[in-house]
């Protein structure tokens, strides 16, 4: 099978980032490492969330859509992270990465347009959130003001997509009413934090709750969890590792109420981040990466050993940020690290394994 090396520059940007914010999350954390850029630490979620994670939904989707100028919002937030981190003093960094939310939003925009139902408008709702995320980012505001729209937009992103893929459960018209309020309080909770971070973070960790509930009669992952093929089986693991993460940091916000710092504010946070959004990647890059690439990934048994060590390593990590055990949540932070490391020299490895073979 060929390969399709069109992708790959933005596929280099974007794990590029990747490892730069892993390299800002390890001196966040304590880690004793040079600064590779005088901003680099703060820039740790900014990264992550646009450079990363923003350039590969938005890669997906030009591919899938298969129009050139939606490969303008990848290439913007893979040059926008870059530029940020290199030139802290200038807004430039921001401005693209900005640039390219917009351009994800208008992505979005036409493929509700080709198909308007009830996930597209999901995911649509998620773009907004990560564009008005950046654009009060680029205005001044602090981060752990915003970072609740960058989560809206995976979580919905992710919650779009997932409620894609249960048309094959026909969910009743009662049960995706029932989605729909969920979606509702959880962004009502979103907007409402600008304004009363407390009640906005309750209402939110409370859709963040709900969501995972919802997902146990109408997600069909719970029924692949025994799935006979293996590859179908640990693809319904990570999802359903994802979905209670998710739910943790929903009932954390809910009981504990918002923080602006902190052991407890990296527990919330991480939860989703690391436990709902790192976990989902983990089960949809044998999807993803054959899409973009041409190229089939060959399941390995030994993924699951990536698996396992990210969700042991951020259970610890978030049972010393609530005991306060600072050397605990150090060595849980590295040990997800070091499982994101595994994934993507796994990933490698199973690409270039399934080139050999066709």
């Amino acid at each position: 099978m060929k390969l399709n090396r069109f992708p790959i520059p933005f596929l280099f940007l974007a794990i590029l980032g990747l490892l730069a914010a892993l390299w800002a999350g390890l001196m966040r954390l304590g880690w004793q490492l040079p600064a590779l850029t005088p901003s680099l630490a703060m820039l740790h979620g900014p990264v992550m969330i646009s450079g990363f994670l923003g350039t590969l939904i938005t890669l997906e989707r030009a591919a899938a859509m298969k129009q050139k100028w939606m490969y303008a919002p990848p290439l913007l937030s893979g040059l926008g992270w870059l530029l940020a981190a290199i030139l802290p003093n200038l807004p430039l960094g921001v401005i693209l990465l900005t640039l390219a939310s917009l351009g994800g939003a208008a992505i979005l925009t036409e493929i509700v347009r080709r198909e308007f139902a009830p996930h597209t408008v999901t995911m649509f709702l998620g773009s907004l959130a990560w564009l008005t995320g950046n654009l009060l980012w680029m205005f001044g505001w602090q981060i752990y003001q915003v970072v609740f729209f960058w989560m809206a937009f995976l979580v919905l992103t992710i919650a779009g997509e997932r409620l894609e893929l249960s048309r094959v459960l026909r969910p009743t018209q009662m049960q995706q009413i029932l989605f729909g309020i969920i979606v509702g309080i959880f962004i009502t909770g979103v907007v409402a934090a600008l304004f009363n971070l407390q009640l906005g973070v309750r209402l939110s960790g409370l859709g963040l709750l709900l969501l995972p509930l919802w997902s146990l009669r109408n997600d069909i992952a719970w029924r692949n969890l025994r799935h006979k093929l293996p590859l179908t089986r640990y693809i319904a693991w990570c999802l359903a590792f994802g979905l209670i993460w998710l739910g943790i940091s929903g009932g954390l916000s809910l009981g504990f109420g918002a923080q602006a710092a902190g052991p407890r504010y990296d527990a919330v946070l991480h939860a989703v981040f690391v436990g709902f959004v790192i976990s989902m990647i983990f089960g949809h890059a044998p999807i993803i990466f054959p899409a973009l690439l041409g190229i089939p990934i060959n399941f390995q048994p030994a993924f699951y050993f990536h698996l396992v060590l990210l969700h042991v390593s951020l259970l610890a990590r978030i049972i010393a940020d609530y005991t306060n055990q600072s050397a605990l949540r150090m060595w849980g932070g590295l040990m997800n690290e070091v499982a994101i490391l595994i994934f993507i020299a796994m990933t490698v490895y199973s690409v270039r394994k399934g080139m050999q073979a066709g």
